[in-house]
Order: C-alpha cells, then sequence, then structure tokens
C-alpha cells in the first residue's frame, strides 16, 4: 500500500512524537509513514525517539546557519530530498515564515494545547498556554490540530478534543493531562485523516 511520507519537527522531550510511532506501530496512522525527524535541538531526547523506531534524523541549527532563511532554505532542501509530502509540528519551537508555509500549502500539521481560538497565537506556548487558561477561570479547555499557515495558531482546525479542568489543578497538571487526554488522541487521528485525504487527492 502507498503510504504518505511524513516529517516531524521536534525541539524538546517528543512526546507527541512518541504518540505518533505508537499510533503507526498500533495501526491508527495507516496511510502514512513517519520517514524523518528534524530538530532545531541537538539534544532534543526525541531524536533518541526516532533512533529507537529506526527513523532516520536530521538537525538543523539557525545558530550555525546564521538567519532564519538559511534555516528555511536548509529544511526545505531535506524534506524535499526526503520526498516528505507532510509535516507535523510536535513541540517545534521555531516560527516558519510564510515563504516555508506556502512552499507547504495544506501539507503542515500542528497540534496546540487549548481549544483554538482560546489561549493561541503569539507568545502561547507551552506552560503559559495552560497558566493563561487557569488565570481566565475557564472550565474546558483542550487540544487543536489544525493546519499551519503564516499566522501562529491561524490555520485551519482539523480536531478538537476537550479536557475538564479541576479545581486543584496547577499548569503542570493540567499540562499532563490535556497531554495524555486530548494532544496524543487527536493528533495520530487527524494524521491519518489528512493522509487519506492527501492520498485520495492523488488518485483523482
Amino acid at each position: 500500500m502507498k503510504q504518505i511520507k511524513i516529517a516531524v519537527l521536534v525541539s524538546g522531550g517528543g512526546t507527541n512524537l512518541q504518540a505518533l510511532l505508537d499510533a503507526q506501530s498500533s495501526g491508527i496512522i495507516k496511510n502514512g509513514k513517519i520517514s524523518l525527524v528534524v530538530s532545531n535541538n541537538a539534544d532534543a531526547y526525541a531524536l533518541k525517539r526516532a533512533e529507537n523506531f529506526g527513523v532516520e534524523s536530521a538537525v538543523i541549527l539557525k545558530s550555525e546557519l546564521g538567519s532564519q532563511e538559511a534555516f528555511e532554505d536548509k529544511l526545505i532542501d531535506i524534506l524535499k530530498s526526503n520526498g516528505t509530502e507532510l509535516i507535523i509540528l510536535a513541540g517545534f519551537m521555531s516560527i516558519l515564515s510564510e515563504r516555508f508555509t506556502k512552499t507547504f500549502e495544506k501539507r503542515i500539521i500542528n497540534v496546540h494545547p487549548s481549544l483554538i481560538p482560546s489561549f493561541c497565537g503569539k507568545g502561547f506556548y507551552g506552560l503559559k498556554v495552560h497558566e493563561a487558561a487557569l488565570a481566565y477561570g475557564v472550565k474546558v479547555t483542550g487540544a487543536t490540530v489544525h493546519f499551519v499557515n503564516e499566522i501562529p495558531d491561524g490555520g485551519e482546525i482539523i480536531m478538537q478534543k476537550s479536557v475538564a479542568i479541576r479545581g486543584n489543578d496547577t499548569a503542570e497538571t493540567l499540562q499532563r493531562r490535556v497531554m495524555e487526554q486530548a494532544e496524543w488522541k487527536i493528533l495520530p487521528r487527524a494524521t491519518e485523516m489528512v493522509c487519506k485525504e492527501i492520498l485520495k487527492k492523488r488518485k483523482a
């Protein structure tokens, strides 16, 4: 069966990458295959996760390349030579330019730890998202998988899942529960959905 070649972009521990690799192993992701992991941090534990699964990986450092443009050029080269058809941002801590997102239009997806349009956009990442949700006093939060365009967290929504906030939650406990109950569930499902869609268009 023809599978969509997926590249996952990471910066840290790679828990979302692990959820994707596990979903591939268990058959949740059938129409896609992770063939490349790229990190902008040489010490990212996500690289070890890729190695454990026998997935090719690459490290690209902006500090060595000198500019965002040079960094993106190198990234585009690596993705194209890998034959990447879908890019997943899994805790990738680098905002990508319009030039990059246009190059891979409707082919980049991201998971964000809130129900967009709440607590998203510039400056909302990691624990900051959960701190903001708790400070605002919302009773429900969750995660969103969306297509990536030039606006941070501004692309079309693919899938969302809600998570209830508990009275004794801290940003850390909430972050963990949103990952376990929402992010790790909907990212693999949305990936499979998009892969299927790409294959369908290819056949059309």
